[in-house]
C-alpha cells in the first residue's frame, strides 16, 4: 500500500456557496478557520442551501487580507467584500436540520444583495465565538462543537473513491459536489470507509461516521443546475439502509495546522 497524501484542502466561508482551495490550514474544534461561519437563512431563519436554491453554486468566495469577497462565477467583478469582523449586535435564532443556535446578524446590504442575486428574501447571518453548536452526542468524542456545517467539523475522501465512481459514469463529474474538507491521493477506492484513528501533519483526527449524501451532489458547480447523476449511480452501489454514502465525517482530537502534501497515518 502506497502512502495516503493530502492532495486537496477545502472551506466553504459560507455555507452552500463556492469553495476554496487552500495550501494549508487551522484546525480548530468547530472545523477549520472560516469554515462555514456565515451562513444564508431564509425570514424564518432557516438556513438555504443548493437543495432547494442550486443557483448558489453560481456565487464564488474568496479570501482577502479585509475579508471574505463574494461575486457571481459569470460576473467576477459584481463582487461584495464582507469584513470579517463585521457582526451587528443583534443575535438572531438560526436553523440548522434539527439544531436550532444563536447567530449574529452581519449588515443589511449584504441581505439585499444576496436576495436581489437569489429573487428570494435571505439575511447573511455569523456565527459568534460564543455558540456552541454541539456535534450529536452518538459521534461526538468530546462534546465537540460545530460551525454550519450539516453535522460535522470535517469530512475526508479518497481521490480514488472519486476515480471509481467516474469510471461508471458517463460524464465523470469533479470532487466540488461532495464539498470534503480533505482530499487524499494514494490507496484503494473507499479505503476511507476503514479509517478509524488517524495523524495528519501534527493533528490527530477521529472518524466518526460515513457523510450520507443528498441531491446537492446533482448540482454542476460551474452551471447550478440539477441533474439525476452522480447521486443515482452512486446509490446503485454505495447504499446502506436508505444512506447513499460517500466520504467520511471527522472530528479533531487536537489543533494545529494541515498542510497540502501531508501525509495520512493511520493510528488505529
Amino acid at each position: 500500500m502506497g502512502s495516503l497524501i493530502i492532495q486537496d484542502i477545502f472551506i466553504y466561508p459560507i455555507k452552500s456557496l463556492g469553495g476554496i482551495r487552500l495550501e494549508k490550514a487551522s484546525v480548530e474544534e468547530r472545523g477549520f478557520s472560516f469554515d462555514r461561519r456565515w451562513m444564508l437563512v431564509d425570514e424564518d431563519g432557516v438556513f438555504v442551501s443548493q437543495r432547494t436554491f442550486p443557483k448558489l453554486a453560481l456565487l464564488q468566495v474568496k479570501l482577502s487580507s479585509k475579508g471574505l469577497s463574494v461575486f457571481p462565477k459569470n460576473e467576477p467583478n459584481h463582487s461584495i467584500l464582507i469584513p470579517f469582523d463585521q457582526e451587528s449586535k443583534e443575535s438572531v435564532k438560526v436553523v440548522v436540520w434539527d439544531d436550532s443556535m444563536a447567530a449574529k446578524l452581519v449588515d443589511s446590504s449584504f441581505d439585499h444583495w444576496f436576495s436581489e442575486f437569489l429573487g428570494k428574501k435571505v439575511r447573511l447571518v455569523k456565527m459568534p465565538e460564543s455558540t456552541h453548536r454541539l456535534v450529536s452526542p452518538k459521534y461526538a468524542v468530546k462534546g465537540e462543537s460545530v460551525s454550519f456545517a450539516d453535522g460535522m467539523p470535517y469530512l475526508l475522501i479518497g481521490q480514488e473513491s472519486l476515480n471509481d465512481l467516474n469510471q461508471r459514469l458517463e460524464e465523470p463529474v469533479s470532487m466540488d459536489r461532495f464539498r470534503p474538507n480533505l482530499v487524499f491521493s494514494g490507496g484503494e477506492p473507499f479505503q476511507e470507509d476503514s479509517f478509524k484513528k488517524l495523524k495528519i501533519g501534527t493533528v490527530d483526527f477521529q472518524v466518526v461516521k460515513p457523510c450520507a449524501r443528498c441531491v446537492l451532489i446533482t448540482v454542476d458547480q460551474g452551471t447550478g443546475i440539477k441533474g439525476k447523476e452522480p447521486l443515482q449511480t452512486l446509490s446503485s452501489y454505495r447504499t446502506q439502509g436508505n444512506k447513499v454514502l460517500f466520504g467520511q465525517n471527522m472530528v479533531a482530537l487536537g489543533e494545529g495546522v494541515v498542510k497540502l502534501g501531508d501525509e495520512i497515518r493511520l493510528i488505529e
